[in-house]
């Protein structure tokens, strides 16, 4: 039976990821070794990270002043270093999810954090709007698409101070005005790589201005300086990541991407609307995410929701449960889903309600 991953992340990869890695970790391009055990200061390797760093840059358009870094430890250890760097005396930060609400509790280790609005007091089901970020703050901190709650900032704001964004599900899905950001960053595990891996796109004259004193390893400067190589670098995740960059220049770029998401999304809310068992958890359109649609069953059918999860299960869908802290279901359609399995997951809900 044909599988259709939902998962949340790790997630879907491109078939040219998946195939193009698993070839080279038995022989990196003819050198007889994996890429999993050539060293990180070889040739070979120095061109895989200059082309990842330069893919990055092309299709995001990032201008001139603004360093790529690739790291370890994911999004989480950025809920950290950031303030580590950038926060002086104050910060401001907008709640819109769980990771958000993570971001802020490590940054007010290091100065007070003014969060500028929540949605915490409605389980995050939309995205604060009216809200004034003070011009003392040293940044604004958004987490862009909330994986658990299905809401997603889709434009760049603008706002009076550097805009500092978590991006781990939503990087590379539509194109993005990288002038308006003093720093980009999140986890690979979702639309770009295997986990394990961050990347980092920020502004190099937003750092250096913090008192305190930056252990070497959690320094920005340290890794622009030493081009993402200062410790040895996660060469499995970032070669890969290089296949999925690739991947994405031949498909066109990130508004040929914007749109095949924006479609897929489309379809299933569609249905979502239309079929009398379902209902989104997010009310306002203008907030739901591209990437992740969360929905539940309508108050009339509660009863028939594991029924209806093991339906899907049985059709082939895979990670649709949704998470525990808003139940029912949730189908991530992250770049590399194609569109057969959002109709498969449309042609099971209308198969369920037939039956309902």
């Amino acid at each position: 039976m044909k599988k259709h991953n939902f998962n949340a992340g790790p997630s879907v990869l491109p078939k040219f990821t998946i195939e193009n890695t698993a070839k080279n970790v038995l022989d990196l391009e003819g050198t007889g070794l994996s890429i999993m055990e050539i060293s990180h200061r070889s040739k070979e390797f120095s061109a895989i990270m200059d082309e990842s760093v330069a893919l990055m840059k092309e299709l995001l358009d990032v201008p001139s002043g603004y360093s790529v870094l690739f790291l370890h430890g994911g999004a989480s250890l950025q809920f950290c270093m950031i303030p580590y760097n950038l926060l002086n005396k104050k910060a401001a930060y907008l709640e819109t999810g769980s990771w958000s609400s993570k971001a802020i509790k490590e940054a007010k280790m290091f100065g007070e954090v003014e969060v500028v609005a929540s949605s915490k007091e409605q389980n995050y089901n939309f995205i604060p709007r009216d809200f004034r970020v003070s011009g003392d703050a040293e940044y604004l901190h958004i987490t862009t698409n909330n994986t658990i709650y299905g809401t997603e900032i889709k434009e760049d704001i603008e706002v009076p101070v550097p805009l500092v964004a978590d991006t781990s599900s939503d990087i590379l899905s539509r194109p993005m005005d990288v002038s308006k950001y003093g720093l980009i960053y999140g986890g690979a595990q979702k639309n770009l790589g295997p986990a394990g891996l961050a990347y980092v796109i920020i502004k190099d004259d937003i750092l250096g201005k913090v008192d305190r004193t930056i252990p070497t390893i959690l320094n920005y400067k340290t890794h622009i300086e030493n081009g993402s190589l200062y410790n040895t670098p996660p060469c499995l995740a970032i070669y890969a990541s290089l296949q999925t960059l690739k991947w994405l220049k031949g498909l066109g770029g990130l508004k040929v991407i914007n749109k095949m998401n924006t479609d897929k999304a489309n379809m299933l809310y569609d249905e979502i609307e239309r079929n009398k068992l379902f209902v989104s958890t997010v009310k306002n359109p203008a907030d739901r995410s591209i990437m992740n649609v969360t929905f539940v069953m309508n108050e009339n059918y509660k009863d028939k929701e594991a029924d209806f999860l093991q339906f899907a299960v049985s059709k082939g869908m895979v990670g649709i449960k949704g998470h525990r802290s808003v139940g029912g279901f949730r189908a991530s359609l992250y770049n590399a889903l194609p569109k057969e399995s959002v109709i498969a997951l449309i042609d099971a809900m209308k198969e369920f309600e037939a039956k309902a």
